[in-house]
């Protein structure tokens, strides 16, 4: 019979709430340590497995290290698919989907490929030998765009580090939302911390040492509004169905919970049948464009007016939710439950073979 495993970082609510969903219905886990880990001599139990993958904790806040730290756990990533062949391991997340949505122009390219609404990308890409500097290349491609207000996101990375929203009226009229910032002390870091920046003279060098990562640039959207506030949702699907459904209210362009967001319940902002199944109906799609891939946490915007949902990214690992954690839990109790039914339904059918 398969033994669960959970691949993460001791202490951390990720693991400990898993755990504590999965002692409550009954899953024996073995937990695995990430700093333990080295490919296919991981400390790992004997015999067949089914594996949980969470995130390795980055401790670097430096964004210059952003695509290294990106490449070592590809390469972990890698080394542990070698399990699926070696130990016969099964995944609730393989790590090939996880690679996937590591990176998302590869992610969103995806999705564009199936024909499923997501936001706009500009064609971008800094040109090293043009003379300009990239700020300058891409406030020439937001006028012959006529973008006026776009978001730049490294391709890699997750809450929020380098994620910028750039207004650009004129050379003299701009402003840059962003948690990127540059002193001779820190470096170019993640604060955690939204900045505005009003200054072409502060913002044009920003801008540069931004657009020298690896980044992909995103129409900037008018979303739909909630008492004064403009809002996106968080789904955490698995198996195709929507287990939470959270708004996060902002009146700024940036939305992330850690920089001071307000949550909401999706419930609570009223929204037709017609919206919610629009919704379920996207996530379900988006999911399916990905083999392996089981448990996802996808950021949606409904359009201002016509409430159309379109997906703004997906995360293979974006399943930890403080509004369900300290309430049910019940996004890792299911998917403890669906590891669980899983292991029951391939004993008995090897049973049944036998």
């Amino acid at each position: 019979m398969r033994q669960a495993v959970l691949i993460g970082n001791p202490g951390t609510k990720r693991t400990e709430y898993f755990r504590q969903a999965a002692a409550q219905i009954g899953l024996p886990v073995f937990f695995s340590d990430w700093r333990d880990l080295n490919g296919r001599q991981a400390k790992l139990p004997e015999g067949e497995l089914f594996i949980k993958i969470d995130p390795p904790l980055w401790k670097s806040c430096s964004l210059t290290e952003l695509n290294t730290l990106a490449e070592e756990y590809a390469a972990q990533l890698k080394e542990l698919s070698c399990l699926h062949d070696f130990r016969k391991a099964a995944f609730l997340n393989t790590p090939e989907a996880i690679l996937s949505l590591l990176d998302k122009r590869f992610c969103k390219a995806k999705l564009v490929e199936a024909g499923l609404p997501v936001t706009e990308c500009l064609a971008f890409g800094a040109d090293k030998c043009g003379g300009k500097r990239p700020a300058e290349q891409l406030i020439e491609r937001m006028r012959e765009t006529g973008n006026h207000q776009v978001f730049i996101k490294p391709v890699v990375g997750s809450g929020a580090a380098g994620v910028s929203a750039f207004r650009c009226l004129s050379l003299t009229r701009m402003a840059l939302y962003t948690c990127a910032f540059e002193s001779a002390e820190s470096g170019f870091v993640n604060t955690k911390r939204l900045r505005r920046f009003d200054r072409p003279e502060e913002i044009l060098p920003l801008l540069d040492r931004l657009l020298e990562l690896d980044c992909i640039v995103e129409r900037w959207y008018a979303k739909s509004d909630y008492q004064g506030f403009s809002y996106d949702l968080r789904a955490v699907v698995r198996d195709g169905t929507i287990d939470f459904l959270l708004a996060r209210l902002s009146k700024g362009p940036i939305t992330n919970l850690h920089l001071n967001n307000r949550p909401l319940k999706a419930e609570e902002l009223g929204l037709s049948e017609e919206t919610l199944i629009s919704i379920a109906e996207l996530c379900k799609q988006a999911v399916s464009c990905f083999p392996g891939l089981r448990s996802a946490g996808i950021d949606l915007l409904l359009t201002k007016g016509s409430k159309k949902p379109v997906i703004i990214e997906m995360n293979a690992q974006g399943d930890l939710m403080y509004q369900d954690i300290f309430h049910e839990n019940k996004i890792y109790r299911r998917q403890a439950e669906l590891m669980k039914r899983w292991i029951a339904e391939e004993k008995m059918t090897t049973e049944t073979a036998q």
